[in-house]
């Protein structure tokens, strides 16, 4: 009798701790879905203050909620987005864009980030339980907040207090 129970409360134990706490990190470039860097979130909806003045509706055109998000970028650097940037922000975004704007940035990182995983090697890709692949992948890059915090204080440079470290 033993010998029958003991596999389904083994079997058992590890199907509830494969229902975990799972991370969202989830490497796997098989999967295709939304891009959810293309959704903007819209103002929130305001009442006019007379209905009689509101614009006709155009078809495919923008809406009074619909957010610019480079408007909004000129008027956070002090400027109209009618007329641009304001000149006492021009070394600011000068600075910003010194290094050039990548169109491609997004392929260009998915294709080092296929490099690194290749390179650790076929095997790696052969688990026999779910892997957090992110973390392990970037295990090496990782920093260590609370050993850099206790540095820079040996230091003595001023640092805010962090929290506990978690056990």
């Amino acid at each position: 009798m033993r010998f029958v129970t003991a596999p389904i409360v083994l079997g058992s134990v590890l199907m509830l701790a494969a229902c975990g706490d799972k991370p969202l990190h989830n490497l796997d470039a098989r999967r295709v879905g939304p891009d959810e860097f293309l959704v903007l979130p819209s103002k929130p909806l305001e009442a006019p203050t007379n209905y009689s003045e509101l614009p006709l509706p155009t078809p495919g055109g923008s809406n009074i909620t619909d957010r610019d998000p480079r408007a909004e970028a000129m008027i956070a650097l002090g400027g109209r987005p009618s007329s641009g940037i304001a000149a006492s922000e021009g070394a600011l975004v000068s600075a910003a864009s010194r290094y050039g704007v990548e169109g491609d940035i997004r392929t260009t990182l998915a294709e080092e980030d296929a490099k690194r995983r290749k390179r650790a090697g076929i095997l790696a890709n052969i688990k026999l339980f779910p892997v957090d692949r992110y973390a392990e992948t970037y295990e090496r890059d990782a920093l260590n907040p609370f050993g850099v915090s206790e540095a820079y204080r040996r230091a003595g440079v001023p640092t805010p207090s962090s929290p506990p470290e978690s056990d």
